[in-house]
């Protein structure tokens, strides 16, 4: 009885089958390594979001003469004691709390303007674009602007532009529309505000979102202003160093936006 010799070549291919094995295992564990170092990075930016200072926390728990604060699920209420002016719904810039708005809620409000800060799911407006419509069930006569910082005015500016029929005005603060919120044939008064000292803001998007504005938008440039002083929350990363203070900008935003209003109706239509 004869023996069949191996050449080797047998061994060789498992060898090489083991070896491709381990290599695809190397390639999927570094995927995902990756993809938890991502998902944790994504968790991490998404739950650490800017939060108030403590001035603007206490025109919440402290609210000035003559205004009423109601700190809801939904939204942070600024009103008036006796109002006959616009209302307005703003929406937070990314990663910004709430609560870091409510010393330009309150300075509106002071102006005679009722004012409704929306608060967001996980600080974001793309979560919950369309969270103006409560505020709006519930003041059925009461007519509104709306706006926002940031990317906050993307989405309010998305809202206005699916529901021009319910908005009085809009306005940017640092922040302009997208082609989703195009407002150039809205014939909704228009305001946007930005800041010299703008690192977050870009400016090449800015200047190329005009052409989604009416002709006759307002447009106000605070000098020495910068990204994170829209609102109360400090230092923000990517921003440049204000060259004025917070309460400079703050008075300089509400000067604008009330002269802005001034012309604008406080009931709707439908009530008259």
């Amino acid at each position: 009885m004869f023996r069949r010799k191996t050449s080797g070549f047998g061994s060789y291919g498992g060898t090489r089958r083991k070896s491709r094995a381990r290599t695809i295992g190397k390639i999927l564990l570094v995927i995902l390594i990756l993809l938890v170092i991502a998902t944790g990075a994504a968790a991490w930016y998404v739950l650490t979001p800017y939060g108030p200072t403590p001035q603007a926390e206490q025109a919440i728990t402290t609210p000035a003469e003559g205004v009423t604060v109601k700190n809801t699920d939904q939204w942070i209420e600024f009103a008036p004691a006796k109002s006959s002016k616009v209302g307005i719904i703003f929406y937070q810039g990314a990663r910004v709390k709430p609560e870091a708005y409510s010393l330009l809620a309150q300075s509106l409000a002071k102006a005679g303007h009722p004012v409704y800060i929306v608060k967001m799911p996980f600080n974001f407006a793309f979560f919950k674009p369309d969270a103006a419509q409560a505020i709006l069930d519930n003041h059925p006569d009461q007519k509104f602007i709306i706006g926002g910082h940031s990317l906050g005015g993307v989405f309010a500016a998305r809202y206005a532009a699916e529901h021009i029929d319910r908005m009085a005005g809009v306005f940017f603060l640092a922040s302009y529309p997208d082609s989703k919120g195009s407002l150039g044939n809205s014939g909704l008064p228009v305001m946007s505000i930005s800041a010299s000292n703008d690192g977050v803001l870009q400016r090449d998007k800015y200047e190329a979102a005009r052409t989604m504005l009416p002709a006759d938008t307002v447009y106000y440039s605070i000098k020495g202003g910068d990204h994170a002083q829209f609102g109360s929350y400090g230092e923000q990363k990517g921003d440049k160093p204000a060259q004025i203070t917070e309460q400079e900008q703050r008075n300089q935003m509400v000067n604008a936006l009330v002269s802005w209003m001034k012309d604008i109706p406080a009931t709707s239509q439908k009530s008259k």
